[in-house]
């Protein structure tokens, strides 16, 4: 089924932050620099163009909050304890609805990390192991007020069933994304379609969609086939980059790519991924690469 009305979000906010504005930032986690205002100001000034992107366009917007390392086990490596990271949450939605005040068609998103790694599985949690654990964040977000979950860069189905039944639990409407290495599979070797699949049929498709995150659109297409279950993906946010995840985690400068190359390569995946309705970027990517994503999407270039 298509998607009624296409939305905008934005590209990679921590490769941007460190690598553009120069921010150490442990653990790659971005939410540290919501404590002063000299990261504040960074975090606006990355977000204002994709903002004022959708304004221009007429198209709704997805607003992240700065929480993707903002969960238990991460928080402890940072130094926050318990009572101090749900702060941390609040916090971070309360500036999300600050950076939207005065917009319309603003949806503010409340993202969940994995528990380990993003691109490597490391220790496994069973789906109860895994709401229950991520129970706590989503509550913090649920709490501040958000209007969505998104879980980003998700490396088995497990963790994503466990994410999307807290969630509902929550009351809170959810998203889920994998990520993917460079033959198209989730880091522990599931297909896509075969993910999304045991996600709907543990929680009764209880997910408002899919999403494939934090990987080049050529990986992603290895990945996609025919399979009914991919009519569920309604978002794609691509890396700039073409390397994989190993190589990325080596690398010590940022690789961009190209992004009327990378829109491009983005927009081939529309006829494998009919139901679309959210776009963006991750790793490498910054408005600029947006603005092409979208302008590419219903436009792509053949032969």
């Amino acid at each position: 089924m298509a998607p009624d009305r296409m939305a905008l979000t934005d590209g990679g906010m921590e490769t941007v932050l460190l690598f553009h504005e120069g921010f150490d930032l442990p653990c790659f986690a971005s939410f540290p620099l919501l404590a002063d205002e000299h990261g504040r100001a960074a975090v606006r000034r990355y977000f204002e163009p994709f903002l004022e992107i959708a304004q221009e366009r007429g198209l709704p917007f997805v607003l992240d909050t700065a929480t993707w390392r903002a969960n238990p086990d991460w928080g402890t490596q940072l130094g926050y304890d318990r009572k101090r990271l749900a702060q941390v949450n609040h916090h971070a939605v309360a500036f999300a609805r600050e950076l939207a005040e005065h917009r319309g068609g603003v949806t503010i998103n409340g993202v969940v990390g994995p528990r380990g790694d993003g691109y490597v599985v490391g220790e496994r949690m069973s789906s109860d192991e895994a709401a229950e654990y991520h129970a706590w964040q989503i509550g913090a977000l649920g709490d501040a007020g958000v209007e969505r979950i998104t879980a980003l860069t998700l490396t088995y189905p497990e963790e994503a069933i466990g994410i999307v039944r807290a969630a509902a639990a929550a009351g809170v409407p959810v998203v889920v994304s994998f990520t993917v290495e460079t033959d198209g599979r989730l880091p522990d070797g599931t297909s896509v379609a075969q993910a999304l699949e045991q996600v709907d049929r543990a929680t009764s498709g209880a997910a408002e969609f899919f999403m494939i995150n934090c990987a080049h659109p050529t990986h992603i297409a290895a990945g996609l086939d025919d399979a009914p279950a991919l009519a569920r993906v309604g978002g794609l946010r691509a890396n700039a980059s073409t390397l994989s995840h190993a190589q990325l985690d080596e690398a010590e400068q940022l690789d961009e790519g190209e992004p009327v190359a990378l829109a491009r390569d983005n927009a081939t995946l529309h006829d494998m991924l009919p139901s679309i309705r959210l776009l963006g970027g991750c790793c490498g990517t910054d408005h600029r690469h947006v603005a092409e994503i979208i302008a590419a999407w219903d436009n792509p270039v053949t032969g």
